[in-house]
């Protein structure tokens, strides 16, 4: 019976909202385990019979299996996004998962490098070999342009406008962005693309994409974090880090060097500029410090 209702949300996950094969797995998941409760109660309703009561009772017994609130709360916007789909087809006419009340999360504020402990882990890459002179474009990019760690990998040279000090990258949704590019990077990818990119046979699935492995196919995800957290070792950089750390790191940066929230929102591809404003709490020292210093108040 759910099966239907599942096919149909998958295709509107991939057609209509655009999302990559792992986030509409992760969609069809949160469904599954709502299937998975209502066969272990007995309870054999379909989408449009179940009732809030029903919904809270769900969310009650994937707290009982030990799921912690970011998970719980992820599952529930999946079955809100799933009861959206329903209206939109007009599969149902009441959504009871209106008022499903996810647990309340801290949200964690996300780790951020120093300009100066960026400097020391871009320095700490051998350069002696074509790796190393590839994975410092990499580096330089992510930190100047703020991507995502599947935009980087993904980001294609058509997509360069290095004359005019630009990038074009596809985010979420394949929504499109121009992202400045910052002169070291520049200058690192032209070093990349003439002594090491243009010496490699390279698949023909890849032609476009920049930055390759030595096998001339498109670097993984899980490359690039691996290339990071081997750096960080060789560096001495004890903070947990991860490619995602370079774009919280830019975002950060900016904020704190006074860049306009709606700027920094532009060029990080967030959809909701709620999402930006976390970097406005992220370093509390420094705006004390900055109250301190420029505040009367606050002056000693």
């Amino acid at each position: 019976m759910w099966e239907a209702y599942k096919k149909g949300y998958k295709a509107y996950l991939q057609l209509e909202k655009s999302l990559s094969d792992h986030s509409v797995e992760a969609y069809l998941h949160d469904v599954t385990k709502l299937t998975e409760y209502l066969q272990i109660v007995n309870q054999a309703k379909n989408p449009a019979s179940l009732t809030l009561k029903d919904l809270q009772a769900f969310v009650k017994w994937i707290g009982e299996l030990g799921m912690g609130a970011t998970t719980q709360a992820r599952i529930i916007s999946g079955i809100r996004s799933f009861y959206k789909y329903l209206l939109i087809e007009q599969l149902v006419t009441i959504d009871p998962s209106t008022l499903l009340e996810a647990p309340k999360t801290r949200r964690k504020l996300p780790d951020t490098l120093s300009f100066e402990e960026i400097e020391t882990l871009i320095g700490a890459i051998d350069l002696s070999n074509p790796e190393g002179t590839r994975n410092k474009a990499i580096l330089e990019t992510m930190y100047s342009c703020g991507l995502r760690v599947s935009e980087l990998v993904e980001l294609k040279i058509s997509c360069l406008y290095l004359d005019i000090g630009f990038i074009r990258v596809i985010g979420k949704g394949d929504k499109e962005r121009l992202v400045p590019i910052g002169t070291d990077a520049i200058k690192c990818i032209k070093i990349y693309k003439d002594t090491v990119r243009s010496h490699q046979n390279v698949s023909e699935k890849n032609q476009d994409i920049l930055f390759l492995n030595r096998r001339g196919n498109a670097l993984s995800r899980v490359m690039i974090f691996y290339i990071i957290k081997n750096l960080a070792l060789t560096a001495g950089i004890t903070k947990v880090i991860s490619p995602h750390t370079f774009r919280h790191s830019f975002a950060t940066h900016l904020v704190e060097g006074g860049a306009d929230l709606r700027a920094v929102q532009e060029m990080l591809g967030h959809e909701s500029i709620t999402t930006t404003e976390i970097y406005t709490h992220l370093n509390r020292d420094f705006l004390r410090d900055t109250l301190q210093q420029f505040h009367p108040a606050f002056k000693k």
